[in-house]
């Protein structure tokens, strides 16, 4: 790396790690009514895989008697990335939760912790073994892998800063309002137009976790059966003008926002310019019209509660 080259270490978005008191109620949600895969686990712990995913696994769920997400996870592109990064953070005075290691987590690997400007943890690992996946077939509406994470933050703008500085994430495009200003910002670390995003939030949450299904017949598939099984739909189905991807958002039993999305943009970065939208306008919330209109009570269900912060998970 040349002076001149930007700190990239960041690849692609890993698992997203929830606790939760009902810890058999959440298991069997992710594993039967979403349609994930658990492969591994013990007491009190469940790590469930996306089938056509190569990641170890997309959700980590954990039993506490207090609701929390335990971590954000990211890919980085080797070792020496992840020691580079513990060693920038280091000097910038970031707080570490632990220095990289061996994880003992499934696949194993190379990783970090720390603690982003929020309070949230945040892991980077590298040389995690791949699992076994397959092809998702025509009409199978089970996740394909976990499309992205994004989180609320009563200040998105210093978050924004802090993982473009940091982690070099790349600004991709700005919701906003004539009225509140920025509502959200966009962030990728690969072509995919994002991988992350941070909303304007009254405290800090996790806002929404997405899942990428095959194509829109198995995306409407999935939000059928999750209406079937008494899934409460919060808002869908439509289709987002930033990024162009479908959405259909649920609550998971703890009141996690999950979304089943599809066919989400691919930029070619070279030539991309970060767009604003404005969320006043109809067809930048749901260019298909088949949505209820955004509105305060809809913007409210992605608030969740607010989370544990400055403090690691046991695991």
């Amino acid at each position: 790396m040349t002076p001149d080259t930007p700190f990239q270490p960041i690849t692609h978005l890993r698992h997203v790690d929830l606790a939760v008191p009902d810890f058999a109620r959440q298991r069997a949600f992710y594993g039967i009514t979403w349609g994930l895969t658990e492969v591994a686990g013990e007491r009190g712990l469940a790590f469930l895989a996306a089938e056509g995913s190569p990641e170890q696994y997309v959700v980590r769920i954990r039993e506490d008697a207090r609701k929390r997400m335990d971590l954000i996870a990211f890919g980085a592109a080797s070792p020496q990335a992840v020691d580079e990064l513990a060693l920038r953070l280091g000097r910038s005075g970031v707080r570490l939760v632990h220095e990289p290691r061996a994880l003992d987590t499934p696949g194993g690997g190379h990783g970090l912790r720390f603690f982003d400007p929020d309070g949230r943890v945040v892991e980077v690992s590298a040389d995690v073994a791949t699992r076994a996946h397959r092809r998702i077939e025509e009409r199978e509406a089970v996740p394909v892998r976990l499309s992205h994470c994004v989180v609320n933050s009563p200040d998105p703008a210093r978050l924004r800063d802090f993982y473009v500085r940091h982690l070099g994430f790349r600004l991709t495009d700005t919701l906003y309002s004539a009225h509140l200003g920025d509502l959200m910002y966009f962030l990728r670390c690969s072509p995919l137009h994002h991988s992350f995003a941070i909303a304007r939030g009254p405290h800090v949450s996790l806002h929404h976790a997405s899942f990428e299904m095959r194509g829109v017949e198995e995306y409407l598939r999935g939000t059928g059966r999750a209406l079937r099984a008494g899934t409460r739909l919060t808002w869908g189905p439509g289709r987002h003008l930033a990024g162009d991807n479908t959405f259909s958002y649920f609550h998971d039993p703890h009141g996690n926002t999950v979304e089943y999305t599809t066919e989400l943009a691919v930029l070619e970065e070279d030539l991309w310019h970060p767009g604003r939208h404005d969320v006043d306008d109809p067809l930048t919330q749901d260019q298909w019209g088949t949505a209820d209109p955004m509105s305060e009570s809809v913007a409210k269900e992605q608030f969740n509660d607010p989370d544990v912060l400055f403090e690691a998970p046991p695991v």
